[in-house]
């Protein structure tokens, strides 16, 4: 056993590690063999049961039992009587107590270390999953392909986005060349040519898979040696063909509106169809991670045309939840179009991780200053496991919380509109939700009018709201929908009301 000085030294060192790691100390027995091994110290992450250092002077016998014999136990034998470290890849722990994941996959490392053993642990199935879970939300998939071998490297997300069998491998230079639609291979020679002088590319590329085209964003660089010559090119492909689809028919119907004067009954079937293309809204509540959500979307009364009002739910990759809501001013398809673009890049951004509050609203200030337009925005990001929900806002109203029969809006953080300065930031408040509460975010045409002197509807929706905490169960949020079901003449009203489970 190591002297307390030294087991001390590594105790301290480990404590501050963010990593899986273990320090061993052989136990053995009256002839010298080693019969079983001591936790003597461990990094500042938790095992796969959540326990820390707690483990400090247990045995693995004791808490690792079908551990003992097997080809992990085998190593650290080895490697103690060798004094040379080993690995084991793709090591697999089966556990079959409840509450303990059944099958866990990990990359294992084990170094000789002042007479014990120290031991690496990396995690690969669950960051696997939560990679593979990335790429299924946005259609993603990433490649590398070695200047040097002339080999390929592809995820399962590019597999899926080309419809290709695994095992026949990644796509070949040739067979992608040919695949191009022919208008589109200039771009993919001046994607060379700009990763080339050192830039990164970032093409949009017409794919023919099968019997159908698919558009594809891609975004690769260079990795170069220290003499800077080229070694491998790193590639992130998104599916964009929903957006650029959706772009397209926002054009062929522009192109209606203006080559022909419609009928009132024309043109409120054309804005329906177009708003139910860019968002279409759920008719039963979603549920998302400790969440039960019920969107609702009511077309302004008098207005023919489409506004500019939108929305966004969806499970983040880590378990967590986005809820947003916006409102690009004007009306008509240049606000539809707007509004499109703002809400497909923040799905586009969330896809890749991007998933902060006041980031993500920096990112969507931008771009409404290229666009030339303004608006508002709310997005909010909740964390199940500690009822947190980190938000903030540009230039838009608070969402309103009522818990227990009292309804009020948040703290307001500050935040200007979107559009409005490029350099604006914006500030992320974190308040605690509970089991039970509402939260509802919502657009302008749910509580102001344009008639002069009309008062704010804000302490009747505040009503509405603090009423249907009173009684909370399944139905708080279809009563809640049914008493704000109330178009207003002159603005889109969008809603997206939350109950927390």
């Amino acid at each position: 056993m190591a002297d307390d000085a030294v087991t001390s030294a590594v105790r301290e060192v480990l404590s501050v590690i963010p990593a899986g790691c273990s320090w061993l100390l052989p136990v053995r027995g009256a002839g010298g063999e080693v019969t079983d091994f001591e936790i003597g110290a461990v990094g500042g992450s938790h095992d796969i049961y959540r326990r820390g250092t707690e483990r400090v002077h247990s045995r693995l016998r004791e808490i690792y039992p079908s551990m003992v014999g097997g080809r992990l136990w085998r190593l650290y034998l080895e490697v103690l009587a060798t004094g040379e470290p080993g690995e084991l890849r793709e090591f697999r722990y089966e556990e079959k107590r409840a509450g303990v994941v059944a099958r866990s996959l990990f990359d294992v490392t084990v170094h000789p270390v002042l007479g014990g053993l120290l031991v690496w642990w990396q995690r690969l199935d669950e960051d696997r999953r939560r990679i593979e879970r990335t790429e299924q939300l946005g259609n993603l998939g990433w490649a590398e392909y070695d200047l040097v071998t002339g080999e390929s490297s592809w995820s399962p997300g590019m597999y899926r986005l080309f419809e290709r069998d695994p095992e026949r491998g990644p796509m070949t230079r040739a067979e992608q060349t040919a695949a191009i639609d022919p208008e589109d291979r200039g771009l993919a020679e001046s994607a060379w040519l700009t990763m080339e002088s050192g830039g990164v590319s970032d093409v949009t590329v017409r794919f023919r898979v099968g019997s159908t085209v698919k558009h594809t964003r891609i975004l690769s660089d260079v990795v170069t040696d220290a003499g800077g010559a080229p070694l491998k090119v790193h590639a992130v492909v998104q599916d964009v063909t929903a957006r650029e689809q959706t772009r397209g028919a926002i054009e062929r119907l522009s192109d209606q509106l203006r080559s022909r004067e419609l009928t009132a009954l024309a043109e409120h079937r054309l804005a329906a169809q177009l708003q139910h293309m860019i968002q279409p809204v759920p008719a039963a509540p979603l549920f998302l991670p400790g969440l039960e959500v019920m969107v609702g979307y009511l077309p302004a009364e008098s207005a023919v045309r489409v506004g500019g009002d939108w929305y966004h739910a969806q499970e983040l990759a880590d378990g967590r939840a986005v809820l947003a809501v916006g409102d690009v001013a004007g009306h008509g398809l240049s606000a539809a179009s707007s509004m499109a673009h703002l809400r497909f890049a923040l799905i586009a951004w969330l896809a890749i991780g991007i998933d902060d509050p006041a980031t993500l609203l920096g990112h969507l200030n931008r771009l409404s200053g290229r666009l030339r337009v303004t608006g508002t925005a709310v997005v909010a990001v909740y964390d199940p496991r500690s009822r947190a929900l980190s938000w903030a806002r540009a230039g838009h109203s608070a969402p309103l919380l009522a818990r227990n029969g009292t309804a009020m809006p948040l703290e307001l953080p500050a935040g200007l509109l979107l559009g409005a300065d490029d350099e604006s930031s914006y500030q992320v408040l974190t308040p605690c939700l509970a089991a039970g509460d509402l939260l509802l975010l919502y657009t302008d045409g749910l509580v102001e009018r344009r008639v002069p002197d009309t008062p704010s509807l804000l302490a009747d929706v505040l009503k509405s709201l603090a009423a249907a905490s009173a009684e909370p169960g399944e139905s708080a949020l279809a009563g809640l929908a049914a008493g704000l079901n109330r178009p207003s003449p002159d603005d889109d009203t969008c809603t997206v009301a939350v109950r927390v489970l």
